[in-house]
């Protein structure tokens, strides 16, 4: 062990803080200049390690508290760090640190950081090595100087100091202050027995009077103890008869007290169902309210969709009404146009007949009225042209204009082909299209009523899906009731446990669950209760047993509780107990062989890993049948035995017993608070697995309803689509009818071309026939026979073509009429009769309505189900509440039950007090009776039986008698005799104190004989070492030189040398007044190793400082410290010494494995020295660096030489 740093702070002149390099552990010196803070900076160690500064008054902390400028200093410390490797101080570690901390109100120890006393540190110091009885570890300034002015007596002291005599004084001081108080108790016997003696002188005489009154008070006496004996023993009976009555009113308060506290429990039983049976009624209600809801809106949406349902078939009904209308009107439409169409066939060929005979009548008259006009041309040629050429000429015109109009009419015809043409094709091909588009609609409609089957497939499946839904829901629900119950369970056990148990273990317990789960602790078990299972017969048995013992924990290494010991500490955690299973060991044990008694070890259940632990707790203990079976096997088998009440005998003997409340037992508690948990663990994975169902179905329900909107899409698609092709049909049939109409107007058109192209041709004809004829004035006969016949002719084809024409025009107008009929009335109101026929959808209608009545079914499974739900729910609501009115009857019955009896207490209450009253009263009466009886002092041995047979009545008389007899003696000192027999005792009571007085004081003589004895032998042991040390030290320091100690004897007075005769003036006795064996140390020394030794005054100064630094190693060679601290020993050495005292730190630093620490203003420390630190100072302010060796010796030299100037 040894310094390894210290560390200064406000301390003198050492402001801020300094931390010195480390140490080493053999010699360091330290040099500085006057006043740069050397000695302050020993003081520093001092003040840490010794008694220098105890006792600190507010004026002495200011004076070591660091003054200079700048802000004040309020608090120093100084800290030391020891090297510990060697663990000479008892801490386990191998650094220690010591703190001492000064303020103006405060001055305190830390060790490691740690608050500890002055008493404490001492302490650890003295067992570290630091003796107070040899304070030489330390040699400040002036010390050696001291020694060296000691007288021998002086000397001697010291010596007595170092060798610890100074207990023998103390003990010796004390007894003979105890001798002293004896001696002062002995003389106050001696007087107050002389006046003992003269007293006893004076009573002798009134004995003789004293005697007859003594003869009549003993009567008087015998009188008054006979009648206060039969009034005692009629107290004593009176005493009896109440202690019975109270007795059994006690008994019958206990057996009523203790059927109020079971009605109590019962009505707390009650009380607790019924809050729970309200709590379900809560629930149930609002199970109520929501069943009525859903019962509510399922008859809501029951009655829409049956609204719907009505409607449907409505619509359905009135469509099929209006579908057999719209058959049977199209089948008459169809009859009426098929009619119509036969007439029109009729009538068109008769039009068309009539028309081919308008126009041949036309034609007729046309070619007869062109021959007539030709013929009337011809005729009047002659008067219109002057010559043939000109005729010609004229012909020739004509001729090109019918050319023009008949090239043009032919282009026309050509276009208006061209046109019919065209027309023909768009309408076959408009044909197709409907075709196409009637096809597409018919596989949109089959694929439509495929989407309705696969819609209300997946609704069917949907609502299964739901109704699942709804029952996992509700099975949910009743999970989460179930689990919040079972950990209200489990708080409430929880907290009962935590009642049971003392708060600082619970503390405890809870740090470590903590702790271990912070810091990941591993091997940690838990305590002794939480790791057994038992019948439940047994727990009263084990917790009696085991007591506190059960909140034991259980950890695997002794390493991990003190480990978490560690954390507990620091953070105020709480109390526990650990039971490391590699310290415990299991007890040896032989359990007796009898039905009667069974191990309780083997009626636990438990970890077999565990065994150590719960060996140490329950294997010396046995449970019994009964208390008599516990006795026996107690005290036969040296076992502990308990019942299964729980009552207890000792292997010592010892039993304890009596009530133990079951329901408070702490293994209850936690067995409901283990199966609580177990069975809410369960219901929580059951849980788990109805919410994954609940969430698969949800997911199945969102698929399908996903499903179910594709397929609307789809199917909104293609019924979009399939009313767009109706639509497309129409409009097609228009088309078609539009073109058909066009086309008729085109044919008519070409037919007047072709017939204009005929007439044309012939005019053409007409006039090229005439071209080149000759001009002549007058017809020839054939054609005047020609013209004669043609006006006939002409007016007979007007006639008929008039007649044609009124035949035509009828037929026309039949046939416009038929036509009309057709195109604007029976064919439109067919195609609107189809279009509505078409609109009527029979499929989409029933599946709609198939649909709706499985809403229907839906609505009506949803409102039975919600019925029933609500039927039960009311059921169960009434069930519950019959409960609870029985519950409420069973309570108000328990209440007046409980109300009988308190009144029944309290009467008995009554009367025990006034039993208790008169019980007082009698025991007062008892008592003062007795009282009386022992006042009556000692009794005449025929007291107790002579008047036994008197009655009151006449030992009354004879007291009254015998009290008029006694008061002629009323003269009479009536304590004379008690006062001559107390002074005798009292006498004969001194005689044995002054004998035990003496024993006693011839006792501490002994003690102080052995004392003495000691304190010499003490001496001597300690002079040897002493000198022998301060032989081979000197012989050390001063080379051929030798010195040695002489203890000098008590002699004779005239024997003693003039030389100490001055020394010894004062010292021929001690305090006590005992002369004592030695009187001083006397030093003789050789220099030289010849001649004549010498005392101390015949050395000089020099020499003495090496006599003095002797006796100091030698001391501390006697018994040796750790380390050494020595300020300036060496200042008043010659250089010789110097290397001497050098040589010999750095060989005791080597070999003895001691530290030094020396301040010096010398080379020769220096030179020896393995770490050397200089001090300085500025600013009032010090500090400590390491420096080399060389920059030592050069301070030094540089110091000396201004000393030498």
């Amino acid at each position: 062990m040894y310094i390894k740093q210290v560390i200064i702070e406000g301390f003198k002149s050492y402001k801020e803080q300094i931390a010195t390099e480390e140490f080493s552990p053999q010699h360091n010196c330290v040099v500085g200049a006057n006043g740069s803070g050397k000695t302050n900076f020993f003081h520093a160690i001092r003040f840490v390690l010794s008694d220098l500064f105890h006792n600190l008054r507010a004026e002495d902390r200011q004076a070591l508290l660091h003054e200079g400028a700048g802000h004040q200093v309020l608090s120093a410390f100084v800290e030391i760090i020891f090297d510990n490797s060697d663990n000479r101080i008892p801490v386990d570690r191998e650094e220690v640190r010591l703190r001492r901390t000064i303020g103006l109100k405060k001055d305190e120890y830390f060790l490691d950081k740690k608050h500890i006393t002055k008493t404490e540190v001492m302490n650890l110091l003295e067992s570290a090595g630091f003796s107070r009885s040899n304070p030489y570890y330390v040699v400040q300034q002036g010390k050696i100087a001291s020694l060296t002015l000691m007288k021998d007596s002086e000397r001697l002291d010291l010596l007595k100091e170092i060798g610890g005599t100074r207990v023998y004084e103390e003990r010796r001081k004390e007894s003979l202050k105890i001798m002293q108080d004896t001696e002062n108790k002995r003389k106050q016997i001696i007087e107050v027995v002389q006046y003992i003696e003269e007293r006893l002188k004076e009573l002798d005489e009134e004995k003789e009077e004293l005697k007859k009154y003594q003869q009549l008070d003993k009567q008087r006496r015998s009188l008054e103890y006979t009648i206060f004996d039969k009034e005692l023993l009629d107290a004593r009976q009176k005493l009896e008869e109440i202690e019975e009555s109270r007795t059994r009113v006690s008994e019958k308060s206990s057996n009523m007290y203790n059927s109020v506290l079971e009605s109590h429990e019962r009505w707390k039983i009650l009380e607790k169902d019924l809050k729970n049976i309200n709590k379900e009624l809560q629930v149930l209600v609002k199970q109520r309210e929501t069943s009525e809801m859903q019962k509510t809106e399922a008859l809501k949406s029951y009655a829409k969709v049956e609204l719907d349902v009505q409607d449907v078939e409505e619509r359905i009904k009135t469509e099929g009404r209006t579908k057999d209308e719209v058959v049977k009107e199209l089948k008459a439409l169809d009859r009426e146009i098929q009619r119509s169409k036969k007439d029109l066939e009729k009538v068109k060929p008769l039009y068309e007949q009539k028309l081919l005979e308008e126009e041949e009548i036309i034609k007729g008259i046309i070619e007869r009225e062109k021959q007539l006009s030709l013929l009337y041309q011809k005729q009047g040629r002659v008067t219109q042209f002057s010559s043939k050429a000109a005729r010609d000429k004229w012909l020739q015109k004509e001729m090109d204009d019918l050319q023009r109009i008949h090239s043009s009419t032919i282009d026309q015809a050509k276009k208006l082909d061209g046109e019919i043409k065209l027309l023909n094709e768009e309408f076959a091909e408009l044909m197709k299209n409907r075709e196409a588009r009637s096809a597409e609609l018919q596989e949109r409609e089959t694929f439509i009523g495929k989407c309705q089957e696969e819609y209300t497939s997946l609704k069917v499946q949907r609502d299964e899906l739901q109704e699942t839904r709804k029952k996992l829901w509700k099975q949910e629900t009743d999970l989460m009731g179930e689990i919040d119950k079972l950990k209200s369970d489990i708080v409430k056990a929880e907290k009962s446990l935590d009642h049971a148990a003392p708060g600082d273990i619970r503390r405890g317990l809870s740090s470590i669950r903590r702790i271990c789960r912070d810091h990941n602790i591993p091997g940690v078990h838990g305590p002794i209760c939480e790791l057994l299972e038992c019948d439940e017969k047994f727990f009263t048995a084990v917790e009696v047993t085991a007591g506190n013992s059960l909140f034991h924990v259980v950890v695997d290494t002794d390493e991990i509780s003190t480990r978490i010991i560690r954390y507990l500490s620091a953070e105020k955690g709480g109390r526990v107990t650990f039971m490391p299973l590699n310290r415990v060991r299991a007890p040896k044990v032989s359990y007796p062989n009898s039905a009667d008694v069974v191990p309780l070890l083997r009626k636990l259940k438990f970890s077999p890993h565990f065994t150590p632990a719960f060996a140490q707790v329950f294997g010396r203990t046995v449970v019994c049948r009964d208390l008599d079976v516990a006795t026996n096997v107690a005290r036969t088998a040296e076992l502990d035995c308990i019942t299964l009440d729980g009552d207890q005998v000792s292997k010592k003997g010892g039993m304890t017993g009596g009530f133990y409340d079951y329901r408070r037992s702490k293994l209850k508690l936690l067995n409901i608070i283990r199966e609580c948990t177990k069975n809410a663990n369960l219901k929580q994975d059951e849980l788990e697995k109805v919410r994954n169902s609940v969430q698969e179905i949800d997911q199945r329900i969102t698929a399908v309803i996903s499903e179910q909107q594709k397929l609307e899409a789809t199917r909104s698609h293609y019924k979009s689509e399939s009313e767009q092709l109706k639509q497309d049909i129409a409009n097609a049939k228009k088309q078609e009818a539009s073109i058909s109409k066009a086309l008729g107007k085109k044919k008519k058109l070409l037919l007047n071309a072709h017939s204009q192209i005929e007439q044309l041709e012939s005019g053409l004809a007409t006039k090229q026939a005439e071209m080149g004829t000759e001009l002549v004035d007058q017809l020839t006969s054939e054609e005047k026979s020609q013209l004669s016949r043609l006006n006939p002719e002409i007016t007979q084809l007007k006639e008929k073509l008039i007649e044609c024409k009124t035949s035509r025009m009828e037929t026309e107008t039949r046939k416009s009429e038929l036509e009309t009929a057709l195109s604007t009335n029976l064919v439109r109101r067919q195609q609107e009769l189809e279009a509505q026929l078409s609109a009527i959808e029979p499929e989409s209608m029933s599946a709609e309505l198939e649909k709706k009545q499985q809403d229907l079914r839906d609505g009506k499974v949803s409102v039975d189900g919600a019925t029933r739900q609500l039927k039960a729910t009311i059921e169960q609501i009434d069930k519950l509440t019959k409960q609870t009115r029985d519950l409420k009857n069973a309570k108000d019955e328990l209440k007046a039950l409980e109300d009988n009896y308190e009144r029944t207490l309290q009467d008995e209450a009554k009367d025990l007090e006034q039993l208790l009253n008169k019980r007082n009263l009698l025991q007062a009466k008892r008592e003062d009776l007795m009282k009386k009886i022992r006042d009556l002092g000692s009794l005449p041995s025929d007291a107790f039986e002579k008047y036994q047979k008197k009655s009151l009545k006449e030992l009354h008389k004879m007291l009254h008698k015998c009290n008029e007899q006694l008061k002629k003696f009323s003269h009479v000192n009536k304590k004379a005799l008690d006062q001559y027999v107390n002074f005798t005792e009292q006498r004969e009571e001194l005689h044995k104190r002054q004998a035990e007085l003496d024993a006693g004081d011839e006792k501490i003589r002994e003690l102080i004989s052995v004392l003495d004895q000691r304190k010499d032998e003490s001496i001597e042991r300690t002079f040897k070492g002493v000198a022998k040390n301060f032989r081979e030290a000197f012989a050390e320091l001063v080379p051929g030189g030798h010195g040695s100690l002489v203890m000098m004897k008590r002699r004779k007075v005239d024997e003693v040398d003039e030389e100490d005769a001055d020394e010894d003036a004062d010292r021929n006795t001690d305090n006590e007044g005992r002369l004592e064996k030695y009187i001083g140390v006397k030093v003789k020394v050789s220099f030289t190793g010849q001649g004549e030794t010498q005392s101390m005054k015949q050395l000089s100064g020099g020499q003495k400082t090496v006599v003095a630094l002797t006796l100091i190693f030698a001391i501390q060679r006697c018994d040796p410290a750790p380390f050494y601290l020595f300020d300036e020993i060496d200042a008043a050495l010659d250089p010789q010494y110097r290397t001497a005292v050098g040589n010999m730190i750095k060989r005791q630093a080597d070999t003895s494995s001691t530290q030094f620490i020396t301040t010096t203003f010398r080379p020769e420390l220096v030179k020896v020295a393995d770490r050397i630190y200089g001090v300085t100072h500025k600013n009032r302010v010090s500090r400590v660096d390491v420096i080399t060796k060389e920059d030592a010796l050069y301070f030094i030299e540089q110091d000396q030489s201004h000393q030498h100037e």
